[in-house]
């Protein structure tokens, strides 16, 4: 074994007895018996793999305690599935050393396709509330992504005034989550399935309450019109992209075309609205 090998596996080592301990941490953390046992068992896969790579080292390894308390905090702002599947997307780049590590350890290569089927089975066993109301959270976001932004783009050539903009910016967005809440109420209230219909317009109305905050803060500080509404379309661009990034980790979908999708709609509406608020301004001869 040379001494290039040797270094990968100390790395391996260490990654192994990290995560071990991530998983031992959350598994702690947690209330829910089934969640509990679930990251146990992942906890104890890593525990095992870590001692695999112990027996050709022959060493202890100290975890990076920084990674511990970096995916921790993650996992109690972003959840518990966002986490573990964040740290499954990285041992893909890891399986892909174990492959030429497996050249010299044949064994190595065993162990990282168990990890990599049982880990992400075990995965998909995590019952989590803030998943299970995904569709909600959603549904309240993309509706005031693409409706607010595209009301304020207008609003911002109609009345070329950012604390008129941001007045009727604010008075248009928090009647709509109130009305998208309700509309969510009912919707899931005539479901047949577990959710609760007053978490379901909870999540609605928190996810578009929170854009319309975001986009209309602009407006309430700044004096230039334009310089206001450059700001909002930058806000919202960082949240569709930090929102679909938070989406294509949990569902594992893609997320070059999910952002190329949710950027198109909401820029294209906003864009159809600029023109709609710069003409209608010309023909009422608006002046404000």
């Amino acid at each position: 074994m040379n001494e290039q090998i040797k270094k990968e596996i100390l790395v391996a080592q260490k990654n192994e007895i990290t995560e071990h301990l991530i998983y031992k941490k959350l598994s702690e953390s947690v209330k829910d018996i089934h969640n509990k046992d679930v990251l146990k068992k992942i906890s104890d896969d890593e525990l095992r793999h870590y001692n695999f790579f112990k027996k050709y080292t022959g060493k202890d390894i100290k975890p990076d305690n920084l990674k511990i308390g970096i995916h921790f905090l993650i996992s109690k702002i972003l959840g518990i599935i966002f986490t573990s599947k964040l740290i499954e997307n990285m041992e893909g780049k890891e399986r892909i050393v174990y492959e030429k590590m497996s050249k010299v350890v044949p064994a190595i290569k065993n162990i990282a396709k168990d990890e990599a089927s049982h880990k992400k089975s075990l995965i998909g066993l995590i019952n989590e509330e803030r998943i299970n109301y995904m569709g909600s959270f959603v549904l309240g976001l993309n509706d005031a992504l693409v409706g607010l932004t595209a009301a304020l783009v207008g609003l911002t050539f109609t009345l070329q005034n950012t604390h008129l903009v941001a007045v009727t910016g604010l008075i248009i967005g928090l009647t709509s989550a109130l009305s998208m809440a309700a509309s969510e109420y009912l919707s899931t209230q005539s479901e047949k399935s577990d959710r609760d219909p007053f978490k379901a317009s909870t999540y609605t109305s928190f996810a578009y309450i929170a854009v319309v905050l975001i986009l209309n803060s602009s407006f309430l500080i700044l004096e230039n019109i334009y310089l206001a509404l450059g700001i909002t379309i930058l806000n919202a661009i960082l949240i569709i992209l930090m929102f679909t990034f938070y989406v294509s980790v949990v569902k594992s979908v893609s997320f070059k075309k999910r952002f190329s999708e949710m950027i198109s709609i909401s820029l294209g509406i906003a864009t159809f609205s600029f023109v709609l608020g710069f003409l209608l301004r010309k023909f009422f001869n608006i002046n404000v």
